[in-house]
């Protein structure tokens, strides 16, 4: 297992992407979300993954970790989802909403399974302004990836009102063309 990030992210709007695509288009939720289940884990845009968080506007922790083998699943955290990914370029990236990259991931392009997990996801969103105001972030995430064969995005674990919301403006969008 490769750590290769461990600390905060920026996020605005809820949000933030992996990006392997040479030219990122702005994708937004609704593509990125079409024909699956989970609305956390936007995977339906080849190469790019579009990813929401509790909080709105603030830091979050973030843990990025690539692992040779499927990880054991960690049931601490309270939202889990998994997406098939395929890098389109060398290059994959974390990308904050708005920024420059934070990490490089240095993904070969190979079929992935990447699993999003969430912690304190509805307190992040019920206590936005003392978090704003410099307290430290509720919420935290971790994003796995390892080599797997392609197979449909699923939920492992929802606890998370907000996550229940997501999954279900997933639900109701057309698949993709």
């Amino acid at each position: 297992m490769r750590t290769v990030y461990s600390g905060e992210l920026h996020v605005c709007y809820g949000q933030f992407y992996v990006e392997s695509r040479p030219d990122d288009d702005g994708t937004g939720v609704s593509a990125t979300c079409a024909g699956q289940v989970n609305g956390l884990c936007g995977a339906a845009e080849p190469g790019h993954l579009y990813l929401k968080t509790g909080l709105h506007t603030g830091e979050v922790g973030l843990t990025v970790e690539v692992h040779d083998t499927t990880p054991p699943l960690d049931d601490s955290w309270e939202d889990v989802v998994e997406v098939p990914f395929r890098p389109a370029s060398e290059s994959t990236v974390v990308l904050p909403w708005g920024d420059a990259p934070l990490v490089s991931v240095d993904l070969p392009v190979a079929d992935y399974r990447v699993r999003y997990c969430g912690s304190d996801m509805d307190r992040a969103r019920e206590e936005e302004l003392a978090i704003l105001a410099g307290e430290a972030a509720a919420d935290q995430y971790l994003l796995q990836f390892w080599p797997a064969a392609p197979r449909p995005d699923e939920i492992v674990k929802q606890t998370a009102a907000i996550a229940d919301y997501w999954h279900r403006q997933a639900r109701d969008l057309p698949p993709s063309p």
